[in-house]
Formats: C-alpha cells, structure tokens, sequence
C-alpha cells in the first residue's frame, strides 16, 4: 500500500491559527513547543498530540502529551494539573514525557492555537506550532489559509 502524501507545517504562531480553516481529520499530528528565554539555553515545554497515539511501551496512547528540556520537576504538577484541568486523561509517566491517557483529543486550528495562547501567558514562553497533514496536497491547505513559506514536504 503507498504512503499517503502528508505535509507539515513549522515554525506557526498562535495568532496565524486565527485564520486557518483545514479539514480536521487530515491533521495526522501537532506539536506546541513553548520556549522560555533565553533559547540559547533551551528551557521549553513541548505539548503535543498524535491522532495514531504515542507509543508508551508497547501500546499505542491516544491522548495529549507533553515533554519537557531543562524545567525543573517541581514545576510539572502544575503543567499537568494545567493540561488535565482542560482536557482530562490519566497520568501516565514516560522519561521525559506526561502522557494524559484517554483525554480529550484537538484537531481544530482555534483550540491548537488558543491552548498555545494560554502556554505562554501561564508558563511565560514563546509558543512556536508545527502541524503535519496527511493526504491532502499543499495546494489545499494553501486556499485554506496555511502559509506556503512554512510548508516542509515529507518524502514519501
């Protein structure tokens, strides 16, 4: 069976969602990664959810997650409560990544963004999202409202 096409997009603000308006169930996988300053120093917080789930051991989670690089685990409750607070699931722990097992799943532009708004005003970062779309062509998303200039095409 061929691979479908899929496309991702980088380096997005949370304001750009505003006015983006895709075919949720072509969205394969987001990633919200909320950077502290200074960048040089690589303090960030990375919220993300595969529609296919996260692999946890030998299982597939569908679920939000989130990894975290240099913030101090003191802080990580409040990141979870945070995520669960909003969208539910069970605490699973992974290494560096929180799993939120069965909760609530986003696809929309406005909730991806609206979630980063609300990263950086409570955890004091810059958020920087990255979308990947499968099986629809860059075409598409471009008359939707997804900016040509950040499109990275996938190889197949």
């Amino acid at each position: 069976m061929a691979r479908k096409e899929r496309m991702r997009y980088w380096k997005i603000t949370a304001e750009e969602t505003d006015n983006f308006d895709y075919d949720e169930s072509k969205l394969l996988n987001w990633e919200i990664k909320c950077i502290r300053e200074p960048e040089e120093e690589a303090h960030f917080i990375g919220v993300f959810m595969y529609r296919n789930g996260t692999a946890y051991d030998y299982e597939s989670v569908k679920g939000i997650c989130y990894f975290y690089n240099n913030i101090d685990r003191k802080e990580l409750p409040e990141i979870t409560k945070f995520l669960q607070n909003k969208f539910g699931g069970k605490e699973m722990e992974k290494g560096d990544r929180i799993l939120l097992k069965g909760s609530d799943e986003i696809y929309s532009s406005k909730d991806i963004g609206s979630l980063a708004k609300e990263m950086e005003t409570k955890f004091n970062t810059k958020a920087i999202i990255s979308l990947e779309f499968e099986d629809i062509s860059a075409e598409a998303l471009k008359e939707v409202g997804l900016p040509e200039a950040k499109l990275l095409p996938i190889p197949k």
